[in-house]
């Protein structure tokens, strides 16, 4: 089983954004350090508890303090942007780390609907429909193959160079499937925002699969959400942390990631206590052997043998150490368990 990360890059109660980017640099050089394949930085705009706005940037940093790592997005936002930017802003970070570099791509906006309108602000600005295009595109220019009847055919995205990035579709329903299939891309199926029907969606994904050159057969992952601790009771109480998040998150409340006494003293209201149990479905919360056994079942059934973990909770040391003990758990257990 291959062990990857999202970094949402969260911002907890009482830290700063920058608290959190520096977060984030010092948990990849620990997931480079202890065998993770490969580290996502994620995209979301005008959030109060997530620092991650741009993950371009944050790409390069990672990049430059590992060693082993696949580093990439997890994702970009593309129908904020022109393909061709997109393709030259990976290009460059290709050229920088050449064989290490992921672009993943995502449908969603990352942010709200007023945040989505300014991030499109301007004349020219594509619709949603014109997706599908976009990554079209964007694959062409990584590739420099843009079709000879393509206006834009003599535009050449620069650097050019020997390797180009791995292209990732990202998604919690069919519709990026659908396109990972058609166009011929890996797909990595959001489990941790969507725990219902994802293994169908990837069977789907197989199914349909067209090859492309640089892909001949289908590829895919899972993302979830884990949280490991030396113990079970200590893994359910770090729980907390991420419940009334999320909670605060599903009414419109955007705000640092609470503590877990914050979390616990909350007075829940029966629909939020409601709210609370529905979201703890895409939730894998545990000791280590507790969570390789639920992380292994859930591989099992999507067909897959790649998981990127994301993990947040109230304490940084907390959340190094859930990664810490997942790496641990997986590297000991027979080849034919994990």
């Amino acid at each position: 089983m291959r062990l990857s990360v999202l970094d949402q890059s969260p911002i907890r109660a009482g830290c700063t954004p920058a608290d959190a980017l520096a977060e984030t640099l010092a948990l990849a050089e620990l997931c480079d350090r202890i065998g993770y394949h490969r580290y996502w930085l994620a995209e979301h705009h005008s959030t109060g508890g997530l620092a991650g706005s741009a993950p371009e940037i944050m790409i390069g940093e990672v990049a430059r303090r590992t060693r082993n790592l696949r580093v990439g997005s997890g994702g970009v936002m593309l129908s904020h942007y022109s393909s061709l930017k997109v393709a030259e802003t990976f290009r460059v970070l290709e050229a920088l780390y050449p064989g290490r570099i992921d672009c993943g791509i995502g449908r969603a906006p990352g942010s709200d609907g007023l945040t989505a309108q300014a991030l499109a602000h301007g004349p020219g600005a594509l619709g949603i429909e014109h997706f599908p295009a976009q990554i079209r595109d964007l694959q062409a220019w990584l590739a420099g193959e843009m079709p000879d009847d393509h206006p834009f055919r003599r535009v050449d995205a620069m650097p050019s160079g020997a390797t180009i990035p791995e292209v990732w579709l990202l998604g919690s329903s069919d519709q990026s499937a659908a396109y990972a299939a058609y166009f011929g891309c890996a797909f990595s199926f959001a489990h941790f925002i969507n725990a219902r029907g994802g293994h169908m969606v990837m069977e789907a994904y197989r199914q349909h699969f067209s090859p492309s050159e640089r892909l001949s057969e289908p590829v895919g992952s899972i993302g979830i959400f884990v949280i490991c601790a030396d113990t079970e009771e200590e893994a359910l109480d770090l729980r907390w942390s991420r419940d009334l998040w999320l909670l605060r998150l599903h009414t419109g409340r955007t705000a640092p990631v609470p503590t877990v006494e914050e979390a616990k003293s909350y007075p829940y209201t029966e629909r939020e206590t409601a709210i609370i149990m529905h979201n703890r479905e895409r939730t894998i919360a545990g000791s280590p052997e507790q969570v390789h056994r639920e992380v292994a079942a859930l591989a099992g059934t999507y067909g897959i043998d790649e998981v990127v973990v994301v993990t947040i909770c109230d304490r940084f040391e907390a959340r190094l150490r859930s990664y810490e003990l997942l790496a641990q758990v997986f590297a000991e257990a027979p080849a034919d368990a994990a």
